[in-house]
C-alpha cells in the first residue's frame, strides 16, 4: 500500500492490500456496505482509516460465512467497533490454533508414512473440519442440500475428488477464454461451457432449479471469494459467468 498519504488510500491500494478486487469494492459501495470516504473529481474512490477498519470487519464476517445483507445488518447494529474487533481477534486466534494442529497432523502423517508406521485416525484428522461450510450452505439452500452434498462428497475416492476439483478449474478457465475471445454469454460456445458447469453441479445437488443456478451465478459477482475468477482469468470473468448461468437457467431449467 502506498503510504505517502497517511489518512486516505485509493481503491487500487485498498484492493491490493486486502487481497480483493476494485470491482468488489465498487460493488460494496453500490449496495451501501462500504462507502468511499470521498470521490475525486476524476471519479476515483478514496478510503480513510475508518473505511479500512470497516472493510476489515466485512472481510472477517465473510470468513464466518455471512451473506452481504447479513453483514450490513451486523455492522449497522454494532455500536462498539472495538468490542467487535476483540471478538474477531479471539476467533482468529482459535483459527490459528486449528491451522497449527493441521500442520502438525500433516507432518505426523508424512513422517509415519515414510517410516511405514501405523497411522491413528485421531492424528490424521486433528484440526480438520469438513463441515466448515455447513452453516452457509444450510442458510442458503436448506439442511437437505448440505446433507446431500456431504454424503455425495464422502462417497468419492481421493482420485474422484481430485478429478472433480480439476474439472471445476477447467470450466473456469474455459469461461475466461470465451470472455477474452469476445464470445457472447448467450452464444453456443458459452452456453456449452455453462452446461458443463451444470453437469458438474448435478451429482452433489441433483435437482438444480432455475433459481438455484441463477442465484449461484450471482455469487460469482457478490461474493469476494469468487473474485479469484477475475484475478486468474481476466477482469469481467465473474460477470460473464453470472450472465451465462442466468441465461442457461432461463432457457433450460424449471423453478
Amino acid at each position: 500500500m502506498d503510504m505517502s498519504n497517511e489518512t486516505e488510500w485509493s481503491i487500487q491500494d485498498i484492493a491490493r492490500s486486502a487481497g480483493t478486487t476494485s470491482r468488489t469494492l465498487r460493488h460494496y459501495g453500490d449496495i451501501g456496505l462500504l462507502e468511499p470516504s470521498r470521490v475525486g473529481s476524476n471519479g476515483y474512490r478514496y478510503y480513510d482509516q475508518d473505511a479500512l477498519v470497516r472493510l476489515q470487519r466485512i472481510l472477517l464476517l465473510r470468513e464466518l460465512g455471512l451473506s452481504l445483507p447479513a453483514i450490513g445488518e451486523v455492522l449497522e447494529g454494532e455500536q462498539d467497533t472495538t468490542a467487535a474487533l476483540r471478538t474477531h481477534l479471539k476467533w482468529l486466534e482459535q483459527e490459528r490454533q486449528r491451522l497449527g494442529r493441521q500442520i502438525e497432523s500433516v507432518k505426523t502423517t508424512l513422517k509415519k508414512t515414510e517410516r511405514g508406521e501405523q497411522l491413528m485416525a485421531t492424528e490424521v484428522f486433528d484440526g480438520f473440519d469438513h463441515t466448515k461450510y455447513e452453516k452457509e450452505v444450510t442458510e442458503r439452500w436448506g439442511a437437505d442440500a448440505y446433507k446431500q452434498g456431504d454424503r455425495w462428497w464422502k462417497s468419492l475416492s481421493a482420485e474422484d475428488k481430485k478429478a472433480h476439483q480439476q474439472e471445476q478449474k477447467d470450466i473456469a478457465a474455459a469461461f475466461g477464454e470465451a470472455r477474452a475471445q469476445g464470445l457472447p454469454a448467450d452464444g453456443d460456445e458459452a452456453q456449452a461451457i455453462t452446461r458443463r458447469l451444470y453437469e458438474w453441479l448435478r451429482p452433489a445437488v441433483r435437482a438444480v432449479s432455475k433459481g438455484y443456478f441463477a442465484g449461484l451465478g450471482q455469487l460469482y459477482v457478490d461474493d469476494p471469494r469468487y473474485g479469484q475468477y477475475d484475478e486468474k482469468h481476466g477482469a469481467g470473468t465473474a460477470e460473464y459467468i453470472r450472465d451465462a448461468m442466468k441465461i442457461y437457467a432461463e432457457r433450460n431449467l424449471s423453478e
